[in-house]
């Protein structure tokens, strides 16, 4: 017992202080690990989870499920046929019209920061967007040149699938909702006709309007029109500008349509038109071929 040294209390707290900074760094590295691992596998995170309603156990039937309940998953197919991609055979209209729509909705968001919808102002905001904003003849004929080259690109995917026999069975109604997709296209296209306010988009937008005056049934001029009603005052060309002539209510109703109403319907057109594609079995590629040196000769037993 003598030759023993006796430990203080305060040596003995001075022995602790290593062993409290080795769990608190323990701590840490777990942490560390923990974080380590959520960057390799973010679909085990609880905030990943609380995405997609389902479970999420790593059975073959859950996968599925995650795949199949999800857009995004579900854009792309496991499996395709090889000569379906072929830019010979797609032209590759479909995905650069959805790449065009992209480039104008971004170039048409920047655009709205400087343009009032308004009589006295719409023409002043293209010339000061033309002459004074940095880059702004650049942004302004990004969105001109992609609205002409979308309406040129969805007429030739149109054409494609025409040619290809790709709106046959079972692909009836996707092909419905491409020819409205068109429709709206050159809605789009025109409606951004009038926006400028100068002589091109006052001249282009009297024409088309004066053209739905011959709509049948609500026209004034269309068939049946007159019998039911319709007047200069009541007609679908009425409803179109807000008035009898091109003014300040057709500017205001051009913007709306043009900035909001139309790409609302499209972008829901196009998310259902691409939702088809994959439920309709993927892009519709040519009837398999086969060479005479891949056919395997018969069995014989």
């Amino acid at each position: 017992m003598g030759d023993k040294e006796t430990v203080g209390p305060e040596k003995r707290e001075s022995g602790l202080v290593p062993s409290k900074v080795r769990d608190e760094f323990n701590v840490l590295r777990a942490k560390a690990k923990e974080d380590l691992q959520t960057l390799k596998k973010p679909e085990k995170t609880q905030l990943f989870k609380s995405m997609f309603r389902v479970k999420h156990d790593d059975s073959e039937r859950s996968r599925a499920l995650s795949v199949l309940t999800n857009v995004f998953f579900h854009l792309h197919p496991a499996k395709i046929n090889r000569d379906a991609v072929r830019y010979s055979y797609t032209w590759g209209m479909g995905g650069i019209s959805f790449y065009l729509f992209i480039v104008l909705t971004f170039t048409g968001i920047l655009l709205m920061f400087y343009y009032h919808p308004t009589k006295v102002q719409a023409y002043r905001d293209i010339i000061y967007l033309m002459s004074d904003v940095p880059f702004g003849k650049l942004l302004r004929n990004m969105h001109r040149w992609a609205a002409h080259l979308m309406v040129i690109t969805v007429w030739l995917h149109m054409f494609r699938v025409f040619l290809t026999g790709s709106y046959k069975k079972p692909r009836e109604f996707n092909w419905c909702v491409g020819v409205v997709l068109l429709v709206f296209t050159l809605l789009l296209s025109f409606t951004g006709y009038l926006l400028p306010d100068d002589q091109l988009g006052f001249w282009a937008v009297t024409v088309g309007t004066g053209m739905a005056k011959a709509t049948p049934l609500l026209g004034t001029e269309g068939p049946l029109g007159p019998q039911l009603g319709m007047t200069p005052y009541n007609d679908v060309r009425f409803a179109l500008l807000g008035g009898s002539i091109v003014d300040s209510n057709a500017l205001l109703r051009a913007y709306i349509w043009h900035c909001i109403a139309i790409p609302t319907i499209l972008l829901i057109l196009l998310v259902v038109h691409f939702w088809r594609v994959r439920k309709d079995g993927g892009i519709s590629g040519p009837a398999p071929v086969q060479l005479e040196s891949e056919i395997k000769p018969e069995r014989k037993f």
